[in-house]
């Protein structure tokens, strides 16, 4: 049995870093390829990274000059499955969220009210 299978449940604080360093939402959504975490080690961010490290889910690069001497962590394969199982289903979306999406990805180069099809109000000149 590895290290990573006998953690029960990620505190809410190491499941939080673990997503930042990957560039994930709260939900584990939108990770890039972003991978590091840049603190110092003192911090209560330092101490809960290299908690990470002892249980295999975040390496420890040590301090770096270019990082004005603070540590470099990065995500382990393990820590992304962790980070993924254990991040929370988003809520669903409401009608309105959707549709903006959907004229999100629509693309069209029209205005949200003109896709819509909601016509300007006309504006009266005031005496």
């Amino acid at each position: 049995m590895t290290e990573t299978s006998m953690i029960a449940q990620l505190s809410e604080r190491q499941l939080h870093i673990l997503q930042h360093s990957l560039g994930c939402d709260q939900y584990g959504r939108g990770c890039s390829s972003r991978n590091h975490f840049v603190t110092d080690e003192s911090s209560n961010d330092g101490r809960t990274c290299l908690e990470l490290v002892s249980l295999g889910l975040m390496t420890n690069d040590g301090p770096r000059a270019l990082c004005g001497g603070m540590s470099v962590f990065h995500v382990t394969m393990s820590g992304r499955a962790l980070m993924r199982s254990q991040s929370p289903e988003p809520p669903p979306l409401t009608r309105s969220q959707r549709r903006y999406l959907e004229y999100l990805r629509s693309d069209s180069g029209a205005s949200f009210r003109e896709w819509l099809g909601i016509k300007p109000k006309q504006r009266t000149k005031q005496q």
